[in-house]
């Protein structure tokens, strides 16, 4: 198996000990965001953080067929990763001073800045600072609307579902004036309704993507950082962008340097 030989001089419960004496991982990522991770069918799963997530599994001995999948929503990540319900998330999961305190990363393998999107007709929104007396939409326990609440519009009025999708149907219905969360994410919502919704401001904050795993786990932190580094020395990561990113207009930005320790 490839980069699996050296996983049992480690710690044993490592995920790269697991990958190793199992063949098999299991990996949480969202089903509802285009162009990062979305459900397709039961076995057919697209997007940026899929691929991320396929090619560290196969770095780790792993093949795309020994993977089972597991929706990751928001509010469910840490608990996920803490009860071993999961060996790895890629799910747009921003790395948080916080989020340390109860898991581990590796990364990131990706930078975002938060974003707006808006209906296609709606002019009095251009920025956070727009957002007074409106509907602001964003995922439960997630920090974008309160990002927005603190810094720029204290008087926005939040909305919070559990999943981003639910966000842009609210949008879409006109229940909602806004959605906030990730540009990237926005960026794939925008993509599959361009005559109904747009981006609108420029980016105001900057999110960086990991990918998580337990805590303590230093070999698996240090196995998924080499492995997103060849992925994106190998130039897999620009074209895995660009295949799943490059449709919705969203612009391939420099990779990040994979510095988490």
């Amino acid at each position: 198996m490839v980069g699996a030989g050296c996983a049992t001089t480690g710690d044993q419960n490592s995920v790269v000990a697991r990958a190793s004496s199992t063949d098999k991982l299991t990996i949480g990522i969202r089903y509802d965001q285009p162009g990062l991770g979305r459900k397709i069918t039961d076995s057919w799963f697209e997007g940026f953080d899929v691929d991320v997530a396929t090619y560290v599994a196969n770095e780790l001995g792993v093949s795309s067929d020994n993977i089972t999948w597991k929706e990751a929503r928001t509010p469910d990540r840490e608990a996920l990763i803490q009860e071993g319900r999961v060996d790895l998330v890629v799910a747009s999961y921003s790395i948080t001073d916080a989020r340390k305190q109860q898991v581990g990363f590796a990364g990131p393998y990706f930078v975002a800045g938060q974003g707006l999107l808006v209906s296609q007709n709606t002019d009095d929104i251009t920025g956070p600072e727009s957002l007074n007396g409106k509907k602001l939409c964003s995922v439960k326990d997630s920090t974008s609307a309160k990002k927005v609440k603190d810094r720029y519009a204290k008087n926005v009025q939040l909305v919070e579902y559990f999943r981003y999708s639910e966000c842009v149907n609210a949008l879409l219905v006109r229940s909602v004036d806004a959605v906030t969360t990730d540009d990237v994410i926005l960026a794939g919502y925008a993509a599959q309704h361009p005559e109904l919704l747009k981006l609108v401001g420029k980016p105001f904050s900057e999110e960086r993507y990991g990918v998580g795993l337990r805590k303590d786990d230093a070999d698996g932190r240090a196995r998924v950082n080499a492995a997103i580094e060849k992925m994106i020395s190998s130039g897999e990561w620009r074209r895995s962008i660009e295949k799943n990113l490059g449709p919705s207009g969203y612009p391939v930005p420099n990779p990040p340097a994979v510095s988490e320790r």
